[in-house]
């Protein structure tokens, strides 16, 4: 990927959206049909009926893509503006892909109420929130918060796009490895927003065995280190009750997940997992072990988050058809539909596919979006 031609590209557009009106003003008729006084009677018949809403107005169709600009991709912390064009271009991904509109809102804060004050103020103009690009542990709050006083679909694709397409990717590659999910030992390299979704979803969907690591190694009751939501983490996982740094955890794990920083897996880490495991190393955009290395010391599959490799672990691949399904249906996400949707991406992948070892399919299949969507409803 070219620096440059980015930089140029983004330089060119001056921003990669735009807003297109649905009707022509020619006349006094249309402009008294689409303003004052015929806009009038229609927010008399929406007061009547809150709801009709959705009939008159562009809320079942508009989403709102918000971030506070802390988490921007492998960057961090970049502040609001650095984080504007990244919305932007999941705004369009949402036309683009599900033929919805998408409002790119980027705001300047450091507190997680703030960032629930505002969303919960701009939810009348949007049928769902995507939260996006915000740092741990304020994104679990924000969402506590928002699931008690949202009356709207929302969530933060972070966390639950990412664990919905990481369970898509391990239901097919236990089908190759022909393995049950009960017996597996799984290793999560990261504990921030996308790990600690990530293990939650498995441990929803029969996962037993799953042991988490943080920079500091492996999470644990015993340790004193830890915050609020890595100790009750630590409750659920880690059943062996296991201690060390993250090579010590995968000794004989059949699965490893990298959600969390480059070369940190060696040939010699994979080389002492239990018999044809499963790599994920989603670090972007250098991941904790390259493709080519997991292989050689042998990976039976093995997955990134790069597109220029097979196996491509991508949220695109799920937050389309989610948002498009929780907006027909008005439905809260919930473990439920996240295990649905994860099933209705991973059937996508054909028989013959599974043979060459690929475990999820293209983000630009055409049927991908309709399916999930359906699932979701």
């Amino acid at each position: 990927m070219s620096r440059e031609l980015a930089i140029e590209l983004h330089k060119y557009l001056k921003g990669k959206l735009s807003v297109e009106s649905k009707v022509d003003v020619l006349d006094k008729k249309d402009l008294s049909l689409v303003y004052t006084p015929g806009v009038g009677f229609v927010s008399q018949e929406i007061a009547k009926d809150k709801d009709s809403v959705y009939d008159y107005t562009w809320k079942g169709n508009t989403v709102a893509v918000v971030s506070d600009g802390s988490a921007v991709l492998g960057l961090g912390d970049v502040g609001p503006e650095s984080a504007l064009p990244v919305m932007e271009g999941k705004a369009l991904l949402i036309k683009r892909f599900a033929g919805i509109n998408a409002i790119p809102i980027c705001i300047r804060t450091k507190s997680w109420e703030e960032v629930v004050r505002i969303v919960y103020s701009i939810a009348p103009t949007f049928g769902l929130i995507l939260l996006e690009d915000i740092k741990a542990p304020e994104c679990f709050r924000v969402e506590e918060t928002l699931e008690k006083e949202l009356d709207i679909p929302f969530f933060h694709d972070d966390q639950h796009g990412t664990a919905i397409a990481v369970l898509a990717g391990l239901i097919n590659a236990l089908k190759i490895v022909g393995k049950d999910k009960e017996r597996m030992k799984v290793v999560v390299s990261g504990a921030g927003a996308a790990g600690t979704a990530v293990t939650y979803l498995l441990l929803d969907y029969g996962f037993r065995n799953i042991v988490v690591c943080d920079s500091k190694g492996i999470i644990s009751v015993d340790r004193s280190d830890l915050n609020e939501d890595k100790f009750k983490l630590a409750q659920k996982t880690n059943p062996e009750k296991l201690s060390g740094k993250l090579e010590d955890a995968i000794k004989g794990a059949n699965i490893f997940i990298g959600l969390s920083a480059p070369n940190i897996v060696s040939k010699e880490m994979i080389k002492n997992m239990a018999s044809n495991p499963v790599v994920f190393a989603m670090a972007n955009p250098i991941p904790e072990i390259s493709y080519e290395e997991a292989l050689s010391a042998g990976a039976e599959v093995v997955a990134t988050g790069r597109s220029d490799y097979p196996n491509q672990i991508n949220n695109l691949l799920v937050f389309p058809g989610l948002i498009k399904g929780l907006l027909r249906s008005k439905k809260k996400l919930n473990s439920e539909i996240k295990i649905r949707t994860a099933k209705a991406i991973a059937e996508v992948v054909t028989e013959e596919e599974l043979n060459r070892g690929i475990i999820v399919p293209s983000p630009f299949n055409p049927i991908i979006v309709n399916k999930v969507a359906e699932a979701v409803m």
